[in-house]
């Protein structure tokens, strides 16, 4: 019954990926300075590839700093979301009780707007002579206005963290949710206290949701070229996502951006691929 919506899904998935194969391995046409797509394999040309490899990791590479950025961003953005939602997802799922779903509407409240309008609000806050600054210099932990806006690495991991944090609160709560109460209440009857009770019994029982609650954040994060645009607008934080928005909007660089792309798939496809067969490991009889 599933195989029609995987079919479609599929297509959707590898006709754009082979689009995309063939403009990364096409040519540019010298006149116009568009991607002139090569769609016979036998003819793919690895100029952009080899390229733009040079400008990441090459002498004189260009790229790499932004690279190596977007992977230290993500991974501090990803582990705040860890440190932010598994509070609030464990308090929601164990002690929501009859506020359990006025709290969830409340988790889900930000999808209902535009993230470019939160994100235009977050602008509004952190300006020179914003709420943000007038309240830290009124209370006296600031001598004078920070410049949030003037691409400070603070302000896109803040950005990215208040993005993407539901995604991965909702993902905890599912998990946390079904957690029989009756282990951790046997743990406690065998003497075990609260914190050895989490330790030994619902975090090893939610393992597979933190996982799976940090692919969730880190893969839309590796892309993500909206947040530093509008919290940011520096190169100094440009991430892969601007590299890649900002070749595909050059004229003639259309192919380094389809390279660009085929290059963060590749780094983002073998934590998909251990998610996937670690989670299909724990889910078999014999794991249990």
């Amino acid at each position: 019954m599933a195989a029609p919506a995987a079919a479609w899904l599929a297509g959707l998935f590898l006709l754009p990926f082979y689009v995309l194969l063939a403009i990364a391995f096409g040519t540019v046409d010298p006149l116009f300075r568009t991607p002139v797509p090569e769609w016979n394999p036998r003819y793919w040309d690895t100029t952009q590839l080899l390229g733009t490899v040079r400008d990441i990791v090459g002498r004189g590479a260009f790229l790499g700093p932004a690279v190596a950025r977007t992977l230290v961003y993500v991974a501090c953005a990803s582990a705040l979301c860890l440190a932010i939602g598994y509070p609030v997802a464990w308090f929601v799922a164990r002690y929501g009780g009859r506020r359990r779903t006025p709290l969830l509407v409340l988790l889900l409240a930000p999808f209902w707007i535009s993230y470019m309008m939160r994100l235009l609000a977050w602008v509004n806050l952190l300006q020179t002579d914003g709420l943000v600054n007038r309240a830290l210099t009124g209370l006296g932990l600031l001598d004078q206005p920070f410049e949030w806006l003037g691409g400070r690495p603070v302000t896109v991991v803040s950005g990215l963290v208040y993005g993407y944090v539901p995604y991965m609160i909702l993902v905890l709560f599912a998990a946390l949710d079904r957690i029989d109460p009756s282990l951790l209440e046997a743990a406690r009857d065998l003497g075990a206290s609260r914190a050895r009770t989490f330790l030994r019994v619902a975090l090893p029982l939610s393992r597979s949701a933190i996982l799976t609650g940090l692919i969730v954040v880190a893969l839309p994060m590796s892309g993500d070229y909206f947040t530093n645009d509008l919290l940011s607008g520096s190169p100094h934080t440009a991430m892969s996502g601007n590299l890649i928005n900002d070749a595909v909007s050059t004229p003639g660089q259309g192919g380094r951006g389809a390279v660009l792309v085929l290059l963060l798939m590749t780094v983002l496809i073998p934590p998909m691929l251990w998610y996937v067969t670690s989670t299909a490991r724990q889910d078999r009889p014999e794991a249990a």
